[in-house]
């Protein structure tokens, strides 16, 4: 039987936290990219979609981050990173992960045997490419996947830096 009821937890399960820091990655990643390229766009109706979805963006992160101090903390442990590899790095581990969730979902709805093995060549290649720059990150220590508290706190760090970003 659990503990407390369902309604009053105040913890969250490990699960939940991962799921928290792949949204709060992704997005202080997207944040700073709509920040650091706002300021080239010319046209009135994209930079508006753009200010709102920096708008949208920072409001996600911030009500996400809320619930960082309820995620499973044996030890708390503060550490600063090279923010530009950081950074970089980052946005590059996301869009292989993206590239092989994209490959394989076309895979699914590919109907022709010469298209579907091209796609599969090219998931393969995707795969690769995101254990490679996902080894360059966990070297580094910029995605210690292993320690919750180091992920988690370079998640808040990314998200701060993003948030106050100036665009």
């Amino acid at each position: 039987m659990y503990s407390e009821p369902y309604e009053r937890q105040q913890r969250l399960g490990w699960h939940e936290t991962m799921e928290i820091h792949e949204l709060v990655a992704f997005q202080s990643v997207g944040l700073m990219k709509l920040k650091r390229t706002y300021s080239d766009i010319r046209d009135p109706v994209l930079k508006s979609l753009y200010k709102q979805t920096i708008g949208s963006m920072s409001k996600n992160i911030n009500e996400l981050l809320r619930f960082y101090p309820m995620a499973p903390h044996p030890q708390r442990e503060e550490r600063a990173l090279p923010d530009d590899l950081a950074f970089y790095s980052g946005d590059l581990l996301a869009l292989a992960k993206t590239s092989v969730r994209n490959y394989a979902i076309a895979i699914t709805e590919t109907a022709t045997p010469s298209l579907r093995n091209v796609l599969t060549r090219q998931l393969l290649g995707a795969i690769e490419t995101h254990a490679k720059v996902y080894k360059y990150m966990y070297e580094r220590g910029f995605y210690p996947s292993y320690d919750l508290n180091r992920l988690l706190q370079n998640d808040m760090n990314l998200a701060k830096k993003a948030l106050s970003f100036p665009y």
